[in-house]
């Protein structure tokens, strides 16, 4: 018997790490400052020891001499006209204003890339991937359930390139970014969100927000900007289902009841549950899959399916049992919900 696929493995971290909330012109403001406080520094010492400068023009060095020259020392290599002539000013120019102007212009083009370049760049690359984005799934909230999600849904199948992930937090995002999918830090409830991520155009949403409320207000969005798309939606309060049923969603996934379906299972049988998170998942023995029935299929029972195991029919979206009486003839566009190997014991 071949052994169950295992799923890859993501990157562990090593470090504690979160995301800034510094407004760009504070972190402007700082930087500026940073530039202007080693420039000061460089000033003070320079006129401090304004002894070991020589001003080739007219033998005196002043104060403006002395920023003039800091600052043609800082910015380029210096024109000749004021020079150090002690070892001591020799040496402080080596040692300090050296790495003082590396400092700067380092400060300079970080803040260029950051501000400039980096969003020039993002801007054109999100415009981009619009451009391509159709088919895809929106996954709107990346914490653990959503989280889980991707990671099933890329094992089944789905290439990360085909999944967008909405969330605000930063540290969540750098690891749905590392596993290949497409991510936007921005708020699942607006419109201009969901437009960004073209959701009239998506073949399925997933929503898991972390608090009931704004996963309703996410799925009530959703649902105004795209009628007919396919919506899951975890919620925790058992209240709350009829509410996200109300607002437009196809799926109510409820983690606490469905953990409470698997403890009493398991107290009828000591497989069941076993059994039950077998068709849950991906890597399990066997799995559900759901189709359309053939042109083949059309008028036979689900019992002449051979090597099918249809566990239930979906018929103008009422559901009915393989033992009911509609399932004893098959119509055109039923829905199969089927018991199938897993792909490791196909």
């Amino acid at each position: 018997m071949p052994a169950p696929r295992k799923r890859p493995v993501q990157g562990q971290y090593d470090t504690l790490s979160r995301s800034s909330n510094t407004p760009a012109w504070i972190a402007i403001a700082w930087r500026v400052l940073s530039v202007l406080a080693l420039i000061g520094i460089a000033i003070a010492v320079h006129w401090f020891d304004k002894e070991g400068l020589r001003d080739n023009y007219d033998g005196h060095v002043s104060f403006l001499d002395v920023v003039y020259f800091t600052m043609i020392s800082i910015t380029t290599t210096g024109y000749g006209d004021i020079a150090p002539v002690t070892e001591q000013a020799r040496m402080f120019d080596a040692l300090v204003v050296t790495p003082i102007r590396i400092f700067v212009v380092l400060i300079f083009i970080g803040s260029a890339y950051n501000f400039v370049f980096k969003r020039t760049w993002d801007n054109w690359r999100m415009r981009n991937i619009q451009k391509r984005l159709d088919g895809h799934v929106v996954v709107a909230g990346f914490g653990t359930s959503g989280s889980e999600a991707v990671k099933e849904l890329i094992a089944r199948g789905t290439p990360a390139t085909d999944i967008v992930v909405i969330d605000s937090n930063e540290d969540g995002l750098a690891v749905a970014e590392a596993m290949g999918c497409n991510v936007i830090a921005a708020d699942a409830t607006r419109d201009e969100t969901l437009n960004n991520v073209r959701i009239q155009t998506a073949r399925a949403a997933i929503v898991s927000a972390g608090r009931d409320d704004t996963s309703i207000l996410i799925v009530l969005t959703i649902r105004h900007l795209a009628e007919k798309l396919p919506i899951s939606v975890v919620v925790r309060s058992s209240d709350n289902e009829l509410l996200a049923r109300q607002a437009g969603a196809t799926n109510v996934i409820n983690p606490v009841n469905f953990a409470g379906l698997l403890l009493a299972g398991s107290a009828h049988g000591e497989h069941i549950a076993e059994y039950m998170a077998d068709l849950a998942s991906v890597t399990g023995r066997v799995k559900l899959i759901e189709r359309v029935v053939t042109d083949e299929e059309v008028g036979k029972s689900v019992s002449d399916l051979r090597r099918k195991l249809v566990a239930r029919v979906y018929r103008n979206g009422v559901p009915y049992g393989f033992w009911e009486q509609e399932c004893h003839a098959l119509h055109p566009g039923d829905l199969l919900v089927e018991i199938v190997p897993g792909e490791d014991f196909e």
